[in-house]
């Protein structure tokens, strides 16, 4: 982690008071989105429907928060429920900006790491662009007739039918100012106007449903040997490498196994090259299942990743089925 970004971090969250300079720069935040929602608010601009119901999952603050695993969970509990779900995605982090259906050929390089993921995990038509309602365009093509947003609370170009917030239960909202003297993308405010509220870790306040992250087993990257439980671990020393929003999270959770931790956090959605993870030694090398997938292609058989999968409880899922009973099926 960069020493910028971990000075940021003290600020945000670890009670480092705020340089002016900072908070000078809270006023241009605003009125730059203020500025972009203008056309939206003034009427210039609908928000437009896709025909199908659109959920939203987001969160209020810059970084990671459990959104794409909150998405897969989502994903697997309607098509359990009937529905047949897809994804939509900005692709950050990646090189396409027209709308494009992922296929087996895809790479993180192109649509983003995140992307790739849930459609390796869930097998469901995913789709990119900028202009993310073109990019769902495609995925009614494909049959789908409930459309899940990973990310895109703050754009107001769809028109949504929900809207899932993702706080990160142990950080919560920092010392909640807006970006940059915080991590806030909106005011706390926001929060009254959000259908459903998860909370990833930590404990869960009132109107919040509790979340977890299990994550128990290790997969290699270069799929050259078997799936190891995460125990068989304990005990030994590896370089733990996250490129996420919260890559202590990550750290933490291995350490809960009994792991001896070489920490590595690189900026969220790093761009990995096969430099980054030689460590001159022939300790293990664990990671999260987002970076594993830009990695495949140098692994080493010492790589491993490890998947997590979101647990909520089903009244959470019948609450969302619940609300978009209201909505027919590909209406």
């Amino acid at each position: 982690m960069s020493t910028f970004r971990a000075r940021l971090e003290s600020i945000w969250y670890g009670g480092a008071s705020v340089p002016l300079w900072l908070s000078a720069l809270v006023p241009v935040y605003r009125g730059l989105r203020a500025l972009h929602l203008a056309p939206y608010r003034l009427g210039w601009r609908v928000p437009k429907r896709l025909g199908v119901p659109l959920i939203v999952v987001g969160n209020l603050t810059a970084g990671g928060s459990g959104k794409t695993p909150l998405t897969i969970a989502l994903v697997e509990a309607l098509r359990l429920r009937g529905w047949k779900p897809g994804v939509v995605s900005r692709g950050y982090g990646g090189s396409q900006r027209e709308p494009l259906l992922l296929d087996d050929l895809t790479t993180p390089a192109r649509v983003g790491d995140e992307p790739c993921l849930i459609r390796q995990r869930t097998g469901v038509p995913v789709a990119v662009g900028r202009d993310r309602h073109r990019a769902a365009m495609l995925l009614l093509e494909r049959g789908v007739d409930v459309v899940i947003a990973d990310d895109g609370l703050q754009n107001p170009a769809l028109a949504r039918d929900m809207e899932i917030c993702v706080v990160d239960g142990q950080r919560r909202f920092g010392n909640a100012q807006l970006l940059p003297a915080g991590p806030l993308r909106e005011p706390l405010v926001r929060l009254a106007e959000l259908s459903l509220k998860v909370c990833n870790g930590g404990v869960a306040q009132a109107g919040e449903t509790s979340m977890r992250l299990v994550g128990d087993m290790a997969v290699p990257v270069a799929l050259s040997s078997g799936v190891r439980p995460l125990e068989s671990f304990s005990g030994e020393r590896v370089h733990a490498v996250a490129a996420i929003g919260n890559p202590q999270r990550f750290f933490d959770g291995l350490r809960t196994h009994g792991i001896e931790v070489i920490a590595h956090a690189f900026a969220d959605h790093h761009s990995f090259a096969a430099s980054d993870l030689t460590f001159g030694d022939a300790l293990p090398v664990l990671m999260t299942e987002k970076d594993a997938v830009k990695c495949i292609a140098f692994a080493s058989p010492d790589f491993w990743c490890v998947p997590v999968r979101a647990e909520l409880p089903d009244t959470f899922f019948d609450d969302v089925v619940d609300q978009l009973a209201t909505h027919p099926k590909g209406s």
